[in-house]
């Protein structure tokens, strides 16, 4: 079983507990705005972090940051009732395309 994996589990097992026992079922408590705002918040933090680390060679906060940064978005992932693996779905289908590529098709989806 792999991390991403293990966390989906704790992730479902803790949604429904209770709120004052369990920061993930607080952040769903608190609905999707305030999950919402920690992905947000937590982004800000790794592009501080990464900008951090470029002047002192030390990434350590930035694997941190990046770590808190995936957590809330797997809470924000389970909060719509969607499973990780359906981004690692995702991203095994982009693999042998290029970015570019994927982007411009992309962008004819949404036209």
């Amino acid at each position: 079983m792999t991390v991403i994996e293990m966390l989906e589990d704790v992730l479902t097992e803790r949604r429904h507990d209770d709120p004052e026992k369990s920061y993930v079922a607080k952040l769903h408590h608190k609905g999707l705005d305030h999950i919402l705002k920690k992905v947000g918040e937590e982004t800000t933090e790794v592009v501080i972090a990464a900008k951090d680390a470029a002047h002192s060679e030390n990434n350590s906060n930035v694997i941190y940051e990046v770590a808190d940064l995936w957590f809330h978005t797997l809470v924000l992932l389970s909060h719509l009732n969607e499973p990780p693996s359906a981004v690692l779905k995702e991203l095994e289908r982009r693999l042998g395309t290029s970015g570019l590529v994927e982007k411009a098709n992309r962008k004819d989806d949404h036209d």
